[in-house]
């Protein structure tokens, strides 16, 4: 959201004469900085756009909203029987030692001039996603804002908590790659030269492998800015690869394809969908817009599948039978929908369902770690020493022939 410099007179009153004052504010646009220092039109003087020189200033500056801390504060506020615009401001208060202005100034603002909450959060889309604001409108209408708020917070900590075992599952292999390709590389741009000086004093023949091995070693010293850019080539590339969503796209359809690990992916894409499902169900959304609003927590392969259950929902099918004749349902998942619709408890039912696959996730993912440290680390290990002993193999065959 971009920010503003603003400049007013604040009036005089009985205690204090008018004043000059002047503030940098983040608002929507310049008509609404106004409303956002919650001053009258007529007091501005003068409204202009900030330019930052650098653009780490600007996230320096935008601070970012904690979405997930921020449901689970606000439901605890207004549970304990805060009013709304008190709880936002005690929030806002509670930031006021942080670098930046805040995304809530906007919404205390917009609530002030009598906007509705879901209203005043959607002038801030950078920080409040179209489900977080569907469900805060949706649960206006309910009353049920602070049970929603307290479900949502739920909902992001359990995607937090899968990406982190993600992030977590992954930082060992990449510490591994990362020291072996130094090993590696410090062999090839230290040691092979020097051992070629030796060998070439010799003035023998070596095995071919060797041969080849040692003309890499001096060629990589000859050029180490080259030898040390090509390394770098592939961690390189792989991050910049994966801003291009059609690279990603292409690399998401293989992972899916391959045998062992695209059904792991499709149940914890399911998973995740019967959270997203049952939550907006239970802030009273209809399924028609519940589905729209989940479509975007799905990968793309399963998005047709998807919009093929919203089409037949629509024509006034039930949505278990949908999402089974489109594969979106376990059989697990399929059974307690209908028990579910049966009851009447379809929210919960797809918690449940949720809750029911975690464990298998998360005894995959376990699996998965064990089997891939060690084979990387021998695949390391082979690599590695296959270069000392192709080294050390023209010694050996020199001591034979001594002998």
């Amino acid at each position: 959201m971009p920010q503003y410099r603003a400049r007013w007179l604040e009036p005089a009153t009985t205690t204090a004469a008018a004043r000059l004052r002047q503030a940098t504010v983040q608002a929507a646009g310049p008509q609404a900085v106004a409303a956002v220092l919650g001053v009258a039109p007529p007091q501005l003087l003068s409204v202009q756009p900030v330019a930052p020189a650098w653009g780490w200033a600007v996230r320096w500056r935008q601070r970012p909203l904690g979405l997930q801390l921020f449901s689970q504060e606000l439901a605890v506020l207004l549970q304990a029987g805060i009013p709304l615009l008190e709880a936002l401001q005690t929030l806002r208060e509670k930031d006021d030692g942080s670098a930046g202005s805040s995304p809530l100034d906007a919404v205390i603002a917009a609530l002030r001039d009598g906007q509705p909450v879901s209203a005043a959060l959607a002038q801030s889309p950078d920080c409040f996603d179209a489900l977080f604001i569907a469900l805060v409108a949706a649960s206006e209408r309910s009353g049920q804002l602070a049970t929603t708020l307290r479900d949502h917070a739920a909902y992001l900590g359990w995607v937090q908590a899968l990406a982190g075992q993600l992030r977590a599952a992954l930082v060992y292999p990449l510490l591994l790659l990362g020291a072996g390709g130094a090993v590696i590389l410090f062999l090839l741009l230290y040691v092979l030269p020097r051992f070629a000086g030796v060998f070439d004093g010799l003035g023998r023949d070596l095995p071919l492998a060797s041969r080849w091995l040692i003309d890499l070693g001096v060629l990589a010293a000859a050029h180490p800015g080259a030898a040390v850019a090509l390394a770098l080539a592939g961690p390189v590339l792989a991050g910049l690869g994966s801003r291009w969503p059609a690279l990603r796209q292409a690399v998401q359809r293989g992972l899916w394809r391959s045998p062992g690990l695209g059904p792991r992916l499709r149940l914890v894409a399911l998973a995740r969908l019967y959270r997203a499902l049952g939550l907006t169900l239970a802030a009273g959304l209809p399924a028609p817009a519940a589905l729209q609003l989940v479509a975007g927590v799905l990968p793309q392969p399963l998005q047709p599948a998807l919009q093929q259950v919203l089409q037949q929902v629509r024509s006034g099918l039930r949505l278990s039978a949908s999402l089974q004749g489109q594969g979106l349902a376990t059989p697990v998942a399929w059974r307690m929908l209908r028990v579910g619709e049966s009851s009447g408890e379809v929210p919960a039912m797809l918690a449940q369902a949720a809750a029911f696959h975690d464990g298998e996730i998360a005894r995959f993912s376990e699996l998965v770690t064990r089997l891939v440290n060690p084979l990387l680390m021998l695949v390391m290990g082979v690599v590695i020493g296959g270069i000392v002993v192709l080294m050390y193999l023209p010694i050996f065959t020199l001591m034979e022939q001594v002998q």
